[in-house]
């Protein structure tokens, strides 16, 4: 006959319960340490901290470090984000942390703030002003726009900031993701030759926009860049573009002439889609063919 080992803790359990038992993998302890009922050890699951509250923000905590990570849709008027919660500095601002906030007008970033998550300020068309304390490391504000502190890169254009037209400074080199995204007073935006980049949704859904000049140093323009620009109907592209991404100038549906200064770039996909433009190129200019990005290509000279 075959003796089979005694099972301490279950031994005296009746056979179904016993079954039962195995088959939903139930805890039991040996030498203090989770096993399961064949004294396995078992992993610990690790515990999942739910976030704090403080006011009108949501946060949660790090290696002794704050992270605000939500704010109450409720939230209205001006906020102050405090540079301290519980003692602990708020270091972080997450992504999207106030992107249901539509009630507000303000918001006003610590010096103990050192990184802003993707899309963190994207919170409607009434916040008209950001404003950063003068000690912070990493970010200043010029007239209630967000930049990092050496001024060479535009995070964050509120959308509800009055006026229909805004120069970026001479010394920006990025414009990046989602910097002007909804801004639908802007009629004109003035770019300076100093910027090399267009970040992803930089401009996406400006509808109000009906013209746009890129400058000869810009190189790249990211996916979606001007998406939704419902109003834009001509568009001059500088001589060093080399990269253009998928549906930079989708649903551009006024869109009628885009002219080209330099060489073909590389196209992502659907670069055009949903607009009615026609591609106008200096007749020097190389890798062009009839077409590009799906749109007729003709000469600058065959311009209306």
């Amino acid at each position: 006959m075959i003796m089979h080992p005694r099972m301490p803790e279950i031994a005296e359990i009746g056979w179904a319960q016993t079954h039962y038992k195995c088959e939903n993998q139930h805890n039991f302890t040996k030498d203090g340490e989770l096993v399961d009922v064949f004294g396995n050890p078992l992993k610990k699951k690790p515990v999942v901290k739910k976030d704090k509250t403080e006011g009108n923000l949501s946060y949660s905590i790090k290696e002794e470090a704050i992270t605000i990570t939500k704010c109450n849709s409720s939230a209205s008027g001006e906020l102050s984000i405090p540079a301290t919660i519980e003692g602990k500095s708020v270091t972080s601002i997450g992504e999207r942390a106030f992107s249901k906030c539509h009630k507000l007008t303000s918001i006003t970033i610590p010096d103990s703030v050192t990184s802003i998550g993707d899309g963190a300020f994207k919170s409607g068309s009434n916040l008209t002003t950001i404003e950063v304390g003068a000690g912070n490391p990493d970010y200043t504000d010029m007239d209630g726009v967000l930049f990092n502190k050496e001024k060479t890169a535009l995070r964050i254009y509120p959308a509800g900031k009055t006026g229909d037209n805004y120069t970026i400074p001479d010394g920006v080199t990025r414009i990046e993701y989602r910097t002007f995204y909804g801004c639908t007073s802007l009629t004109s935006i003035t770019i300076p030759d100093s910027v090399t980049s267009i970040g992803k949704w930089a401009f996406r859904e400006c509808t109000g926009l009906t013209s746009i000049t890129i400058p000869d140093g810009v190189t790249s323009i990211g996916v979606a860049a001007f998406y939704g620009c419902e109003r834009l109907t001509s568009l001059t592209i500088g001589n060093s573009v080399t990269s253009i991404g998928n549906k930079a100038f989708s649903s551009c549906r006024k869109l009628t002439a885009v002219t080209f200064l330099g060489d073909a770039p590389k196209a992502g996909e659907q670069v055009f889609e949903f607009t009615i433009s026609t591609i106008y190129r200096n007749p020097e200019a190389k890798g062009w063919g009839d077409t590009w990005g799906g749109r007729p290509v003709k000469l600058i000279s065959e311009k209306p």
